[in-house]
Order: structure tokens, then sequence, then C-alpha cells
């Protein structure tokens, strides 16, 4: 009998109800529907199980761009900053170009800007409030981002110069302590604006409808890594700041795809810096400053120079944590790769030594033993897919350690040429090894030129 009452129960249950009309309802392949919403994804709140490690990493500081963070308390002081590059960036295109047509061009665009916000569809379309707040975050976000931009860059033919003087961000002394800040906080991953935002105001402002993508993916990539070579360009609009940083830093040629090996190897760790220079490998600073600029010939490893400052542990972390959440699109593993293969090469300031002296690493963080210790924190709970970029690289290493002549060396290195105390003994003992053989050869020597006696 009670068992009749509790299936009557299941039964009636309004969650059974409900989840048996969605099913019913979905039209098409749900695998399809779900694909189609994953790729429109680019922009994610990063999971509980990778921000625990490092919350700071990817909490903005001082400015919230879009709307995961929009209204946080200790962000609120940059909103009124943001109101004002409105005005001025409204008075300077007055009265050609009132704000209306601005609001208007990125509506057309809202979907896909909605889209671009992991969860963000169902909230924004509740009410019309919730719509009209969306698209005035986005205009005003949008301006703000290319007045601080254009300020910091001087962009040719976009100069801005309509501030004043002692302005506390628009100005030299703004430049100095407060946009290096909204610099390091445009590369958290929850704090992206994409740039259809952009191009499409510039759209508006130019009055030229095309050709923009250029112009705002070198902008970008101008403020965040004045130093990148080359630009960005011919590849479309990026996603979003975060995303132009990445590809300003894999430039060149992608790695061709590469099957999994036939067999699993275990040796699949690339030992420590100082560990592959006692065993005979050299290492040389790559020409170009391309993460994917890694080769290995002739027992010399080629590496890119990095800096090593105190935003490059925020800036690894929130491009590994978009490499990782952005499994829809094309976000691929390319850092992560490049992060695992320098944590297993550094292991202790010895490692940050050798590569500082290559010139591979430039170290202005501090200590050897700080960057030393940023590496060993890199890559901690974070998975390496099977066929990483540098696969073949790894396997080239480790096949050139695994040689008899380089093991035997790497030992004899290790052993007697690691402390001056070692070598000296070494040097001792082989000093009373000749002394040995020459006594024993100058008491054997006339035996025999004397005919034996």
């Amino acid at each position: 009998m009670a068992s009749t009452s509790w299936r009557r129960t299941a039964e009636e249950s309004a969650w059974v109800v409900e989840v048996e009309k969605a099913a019913r309802d979905g039209d098409g392949d749900p695998s399809a529907e779900e694909a189609a919403r994953w790729r429109r994804h680019s922009i994610y709140r990063v999971p509980a199980c990778i921000k625990d490690l490092n919350r700071r990493a990817y909490q903005p500081q001082v400015v919230s761009l879009g709307p995961f963070h929009h209204g946080d308390p200790n962000l609120l002081p940059m909103e009124e900053h943001k109101r004002r590059a409105l005005l001025h960036f409204l008075r300077r295109v007055a009265p050609r170009r009132p704000l209306a047509e601005f609001a208007a061009a990125v509506a057309d665009a809202a979907e896909q800007l909605v889209g671009a916000y992991q969860g963000l569809a169902d909230e924004v379309a509740e009410t019309k409030e919730k719509r009209e707040a969306f698209l005035e975050m986005m205009v005003t976000d949008g301006c703000f981002l290319l007045e601080v931009m254009r300020t910091a860059t001087a962009a040719a033919g976009w100069e801005v110069s309509d501030y004043a003087d002692d302005d506390p961000v628009f100005s030299g002394h703004g430049l100095l302590y407060t946009v290096p800040y909204i610099r390091r906080d445009m590369i958290m991953i929850e704090n992206q604006l994409p740039l259809l935002v952009l191009d499409k105001i510039v759209a508006v402002e130019s009055g030229i409808q095309e050709q923009n993508e250029d112009f705002i993916n070198r902008l970008v990539q101008r403020f965040l890594s004045p130093m990148a070579w080359p630009p960005v360009t011919g590849v479309g609009l990026a996603l979003h700041p975060l995303d132009i940083l990445r590809r300003s830093l894999l430039f060149g040629p992608a790695p061709s795809p590469r099957a999994p090996p036939e067999t699993a190897t275990t040796d699949d760790i690339i030992r420590s810096a100082e560990e592959l220079y006692e065993a005979g490998i050299r290492f040389r600073r790559s020409p170009t400053s391309s993460l994917l600029d890694i080769s290995f010939h002739r027992g010399v490893l080629h590496l890119p120079a990095i800096a090593v400052d105190d935003t490059t542990e925020y800036m690894l972390l929130n491009l590994m944590a978009f490499e990782r959440l952005h499994a829809g699109g094309s976000a691929g593993n390319d850092v992560t790769a490049y992060v695992f293969f320098m944590d297993n090469m550094i292991d202790s300031p010895r490692d940050v030594a050798l590569l500082a002296a290559r010139r591979i690493v430039h170290n202005t963080l501090g200590s050897d033993k700080a960057v030393a210790r940023m590496f060993s924190g890199l890559s901690r709970d974070v998975v390496l897919e099977p066929q990483s970029a540098l696969d073949d690289v790894h396997r080239e290493v480790n096949a050139y350690c695994r040689r008899r002549w380089h093991r035997w060396r790497a030992n004899l290195v290790h052993t007697y040429f690691r402390s001056p105390w070692s070598f000296m003994s070494l040097a001792a003992a082989v000093f009373l090894l000749v002394m040995t053989v020459m006594q024993t050869v100058y008491t054997v020597l006339p035996f025999y030129t004397g005919g034996g006696g």
C-alpha cells in the first residue's frame, strides 16, 4: 500500500511533469542544439575547483568589464570614470553621431553578445529592464575601453586630447598609476568584453561598416602587449582581449595535428634544466618570442624568451583557464602545454639561473626561488591533453637522454662536478692514480732495459 502511494506521488510530481514536457517539446537533435550553444560561449565563470587555487588571479581589482563583476562594491569607483569616458566620447562625435545610433548598432548584435557569456541568456531575457541594462553596460564599457586604449597607445588618427592634465585616469598620471591595473583586469577571463562591441561602436563612429577588424585587433594588442610582434591581423575579429593576448603569444604556423603514439610511454616528463644540461643538452633562445617556437635539434633545445613579472602568473592562469573552458571553440591547448613544459624544466632556483644566463628567462619578479615557485604552482590540478603541441619535443629530448653515453655523462657530471669539493676529490684521485702508474713504470723499466739483471 505504501509503495503504491509513493508511486502515485512520483507520477504526479511537478518535477516529473516538467522534465517530461521539456523532453517532449524539444525539437531536432538535442546534441546539435547543445553544441550550438557551447560554440557561442567564449567568456566563462571560473569553476570553484580552479578558482580556489588562486582566487586573486581571476578577480578584477579596479574595473568591471561585462556582466560577471558588474556591481561589485570594490569596483564601483571606476563607474564614475566610465560615464565620464562615455560623455567625452559622445561630445567628440556629436552632433553627427548621437548615442541612439551606437545603442542601435550594439542592439543589432545583442543575441551574439549575450550568447558569448556562459549562462547569461536566460537571465537577460527575463525582463525589458534587464535587456536595457545589458545594452547600456555594453555601450558604456565599450566606449570606456576605446578611450583608455586610445589614450595609452596614441593610436594614429584617433588621439584623445580633451581630458584635463590632472585627470585620474586619462592623463600621464593615470597612465602611470591606474592604467596598469586596468590592463591587468582586461586579461581576467571573467572580465572580458566581446570585441564585437568595439567593432559596432567604431563602425558607427567612423561611418565605415567594414574593415575595422584589423584596427581593433591591433589596438587591443598594442595596449595589452606593446612589444608583441607581428600584429594580429588577417584572422578576423578576435573574440575578446584575452583571445588577442593568446594569439599574440602563439603567432607563427600552428603545429600540425598529430596522431596519438601507438605505444604509451611512461617517460613523458621533461627533466629539469640542470639535469638536461648535465646530460649534454644545451639551451639557446629561439629567434622569436612565440610560445610555439620550441624545438630540439642535435642536442640543442631552443626556447622562446619570457619576461616574468608581477602579472605573468595572472596572465598564464587566465589563458590556461580559457583553453580549459572553451571546449566548443578553437582555443587548443598550446599555452597549457608550454606551462607544463616549463614547470617540468624549472624545479629549483638553479634551473631559473641556468635559463636566465641563456637569456631565456628574464626575471623581474624578484628571486630565482620566486620564479621557480610560480611555475610549480601554475600547473596544479591541470590536465594536459594526450596530444599536446610539444609531444614531439618531449620524445626527442627524452630519447637523447636515454642514450647510454648521455646517461654516463650525466651520472659523471652529477657525481663529480656538482661541487668544487667533489671535483677536487676526483682530481686528487686521478693525480694519485697517475703518480702510482708512473712510479710503477719507473720501478719496472730498469729491469727490462738492463736485461733482467
